[in-house]
């Protein structure tokens, strides 16, 4: 692999890693580059197992010798003090490793239905949540990620960090409108199940499916619009106590998720 241990930050090789803090040039540099970023190497290890292919590296020098196994023949790895590595993505890099990962074709919604419970995520833009409600759905053996036009991208950095890595092992697709993802989920046998505060909820621990499940779920703050509501086949609640009337959006999917793998079983 090529080693470029003096460079200038202003590489065009660097160009997806420059200015990371913006999140307008992350996006255009993600679209214009067909690329994410991969930042730490338990992460990178995760993309590369998932058969993802990395362009380039920017690592601190402790970890060449660490990335070595990881780095094919092709694989531009430029090696620089903090303040260099800093130089070209405006931050501190204290994990000391990142990379720009190619992005995979993406999936159909159909690869996703084997039965297993689904997660929908309307209108869900909190990158952390992302990530978090992805790590969930790995840890609770959802079958995948169904993700509405106006929910944000799991390969965006702090998705990707926050789900350690499981965003490139759950699988997910992009419906392309609302009302095309219930028909192609009510043909394969789906039950759209929308976590919400409505009156005709019922309480998970008494909702029972007779087959598969898909879990519905919206932004914190404004939650799923009415029409959604109306439009799935159930409306289920987490009952709460102490005057709490939600919970964060991750803590949710968490939970339905254990409820209904049970079920299920």
């Amino acid at each position: 692999m090529p080693v470029h241990e003096r460079f200038d930050p202003a590489d065009p090789r660097l160009a997806p890693l420059r200015s990371m803090t913006d999140a307008a040039h992350r996006r255009a540099a993600d679209a214009a580059h067909g690329t994410y970023v991969a930042e730490s190497l338990p992460v990178l290890e995760r993309a590369i197992s998932a058969g993802h292919r990395v362009r380039t590296m920017l690592i601190a020098p402790r970890w060449l010798e660490q990335i070595q196994h990881l780095a094919a023949p092709d694989v531009d790895v430029f090696v620089g003090a903090p303040h260099l590595l800093a130089a070209v993505t405006g931050f501190d890099m204290h994990r000391g490793v990142i990379a720009v990962v190619e992005r995979p074709a993406p999936r159909a919604l159909d690869t996703l239905l084997d039965g297993r419970p689904l997660v929908v995520l309307e209108n869900i833009t909190d990158q952390a949540n992302i990530g978090a409600i992805f790590r969930n759905a790995a840890a609770l053996g959802a079958a995948g990620v169904v993700l509405t036009p106006t929910t944000g991208d799991p390969l965006y950095r702090r998705s990707i960090r926050v789900s350690m890595g499981t965003v490139f092992q759950v699988p997910w697709a992009r419906a392309s409108s609302w009302r095309g993802l219930l028909e192609a989920l009510a043909a394969a046998g789906y039950t759209t199940a929308a976590l919400a505060l409505d009156p005709r909820a019922v309480e998970l621990q008494d909702y029972r499916p007779a087959g598969p499940v898909a879990l519905v779920l919206g932004a914190e703050g404004p939650g799923l619009a009415s029409e959604i509501i109306d439009a799935a086949d159930d409306v289920v609640m987490i009952p709460m106590t102490a005057g709490v009337d939600s919970l964060n959006v991750a803590a949710t999917s968490a939970i339905a998720l254990w409820h209904l793998v049970g079920a299920r079983d």
